[in-house]
């Protein structure tokens, strides 16, 4: 009958998979270690969970132990044999990790590449109705001379003779435990297993090379100053043919030199005479969607605030637009010649506002310019 001992040490059935044999290990390590638990028996303890997961964790050994092959490392109770484990298991029992013994392997060469940010500037008619505009990136790309593999053309990859394609070296060194074995990364192959002995002259040995290239990003409309569009796969590619990152655009809208935005609303100022504020009149304005007549009823006051109907920002997160909000502002002549002068006398006569009395005005009236003003900005 095959013995099961070695998986009875650490609590699993002979059945359990390679991450069940794992977290076993890593929860009694945490229980019985001499640095946790000083008990004399916790130690012995330990030295047998360590001695059964070296053994355990690794394929080759393991499959001999299924099939019977004695290894001699629960001899005495404690360590015989190799008489160590791997300082490394220990440490990913802690702090978690990939485990260690024949469980870790070399590195993967190939990576993703980095995320990028780029600001792009847009003019508010673009922020209001979308757009499709074009940005310049420099970033990196696979490199096409040797197909993004690092190696020269004709040559591949060979294995590292260092660490024989393990991608780590092991030491050894005698503590109160008996042999203790640590590991590290491999100083010839960076832990990749494998050295590029014949590096493409174009990259470097990288599989990617820097280059300028041109790409089209979708405005939606109703975009702000701040808000950062995503286009996934169009940052710089990884090495060694990896993926390519993320691109982040970063949307920055110029000043119109007469509409200001505020949420989904357009506002605009415009000045007319006195005469056609007190009479009544049609004016045209211009706007993003082209010229528009303005009526303007008799009588307006100054700071008095119309509204366009659909004219303002195409809403981000809904449907149709915000208004355009017009602050309507007079103009009151400052040079008028005699004649003038005379005719807005017999007005101000026929209107009996020859003796003016001056009425203090509430800002709270709503009748106040200060309040349709702030009414008009605060909506």
């Amino acid at each position: 009958m095959v013995s099961t001992e070695l998986y009875d040490v650490l609590g699993v059935k002979s059945s359990a998979t390679a991450e069940e044999i794992k977290k076993a290990y890593r929860k009694l390590a945490r229980e019985l270690h001499p640095d946790v638990n000083p008990d004399a028996k916790a130690q012995e303890r330990f030295k047998k969970v360590t001695a059964a997961y070296e053994v355990l964790s690794d394929d080759q050994k393991r499959a001999a132990y299924d099939r019977g092959v004695p290894d001699g490392s629960m001899g005495n109770g404690g360590f015989t044999g190799a008489n160590g484990f791997d300082l490394g298991d220990f440490v990913n029992a802690f702090f978690g990790g990939n485990g260690g013994g024949g469980s870790r392997g070399p590195r993967v060469r190939m990576t993703r590449g980095e995320d990028a940010l780029i600001r792009m500037r847009i003019d508010l008619k673009d922020a209001v109705f979308g757009a499709e505009k074009e940005i310049t990136v420099d970033t990196a790309s696979a490199c096409k001379v040797c197909d993004a593999t690092g190696a020269m053309k004709g040559s591949t990859t060979e294995q590292c003779s260092t660490c024989k394609g393990r991608g780590e070296v092991t030491s050894i060194q005698r503590s109160f435990l008996g042999d203790v074995r640590t590991s590290r990364t491999c100083p010839q192959c960076s832990g990749f297993g494998n050295v590029i002995s014949r590096p493409c002259p174009e990259c470097s040995g990288e599989g990617r090379v820097r280059t300028r290239r041109n790409v089209k990003v979708a405005v939606p409309g109703g975009v702000d100053n701040g808000l950062r569009l995503k286009l996934s796969g169009q940052s710089e590619v990884g090495a060694w043919g990896g993926p390519a990152g993320d691109l982040y655009v970063e949307i920055v809208v110029n000043e119109h030199p007469t509409l200001q935005r505020k949420n989904d609303d357009l506002h605009l100022t415009i000045e007319i005479p006195m005469t056609a504020a007190a009479l009544g009149c049609e004016v045209t304005i211009t706007t993003l969607d082209g010229n528009k007549i303005l009526k303007i009823p008799a009588g307006i006051q100054p700071g008095s605030i119309m509204s366009l109907k659909g004219l303002g920002v195409t809403r981000l997160r809904g449907t149709g637009r915000g208004d355009l909000l017009i602050q309507i502002l007079i103009a009151v002549p400052k040079d008028i010649d005699s004649k003038q002068s005379e005719l807005l006398k017999q007005l101000a006569k026929v209107r009996g506002e020859e003796k003016v009395t001056a009425r203090t005005v509430s800002s709270s009236e709503p009748s106040s310019i200060f309040s349709r003003i702030k009414g008009a900005f605060t909506k």
